[in-house]
């Protein structure tokens, strides 16, 4: 039987499936490099290989360089956490990835973001009534996804709330979080790694 992943982050109910592209390695298919960055997964706050990282176990090296990146954005990164959650839900329904979307949304209930608002952020909209430093993240996020850059307005506003580095933070997160949607995205995965 041929894995199948729910893949459609624009539909709750959604039951399409698709065929994996790039399957979890088994054990006896792995290279010691692979072997090696998998168990560092496991032994770390992710507990396992899963999501992006499912496609990256096929090129250790990057995988090696970019999980210490998601890590940072997401455990250790200044942006306030729900701020980081509602920005991370907007890439995952942008981009109709299942994974992600299911992660974030929630993190982001459990950290206070209303139902309603998840619902209105599952849509790929901004929810109009949320604190100014959650707006100003998803109109500078919504605007980077839709045309690649900022207006000087969202840029401003983003500065004053954020500063320099904040606003740094906040590109950076846009574009791990598309680059790990676009790999799942790509590879349907649907397993994870012990």
């Amino acid at each position: 039987m041929t894995p199948v992943s729910p893949n459609d982050a624009t539909s709750p109910d959604s039951k399409v499936t698709r065929a994996e592209r790039l399957p979890l390695l088994r054990d006896r298919d792995m290279t010691p490099d692979q072997r090696r960055v998998a168990e560092t997964l496991v032994a770390g706050p992710r507990k396992g290989v899963v999501g992006p990282f499912v496609p990256l176990l096929y090129a250790p090296n990057l995988l090696q360089l970019v999980e210490p990146l998601g890590a940072e954005l997401r455990f250790r990164g200044a942006l306030d956490r729900r701020v980081h959650e509602l920005v991370v839900c907007l890439i995952a329904a942008v981009t109709t990835n299942t994974f992600e979307w299911d992660v974030h949304s929630k993190a982001a209930l459990e950290l206070g973001v209303r139902e309603d608002q998840i619902a209105t952020l599952r849509q790929g909209l901004v929810p109009s009534d949320l604190d100014v430093d959650e707006a100003t993240a998803l109109d500078f996020a919504a605007q980077l996804l839709a045309s690649n850059n900022v207006e000087d307005d969202v840029f401003a506003a983003a500065v004053r709330l954020f500063g320099s580095s904040g606003v740094v933070e906040l590109t950076t997160v846009v574009g791990y979080f598309v680059m790990v949607c676009w790999l799942i995205n790509v590879a349907q995965p649907t397993v994870r790694w012990r």
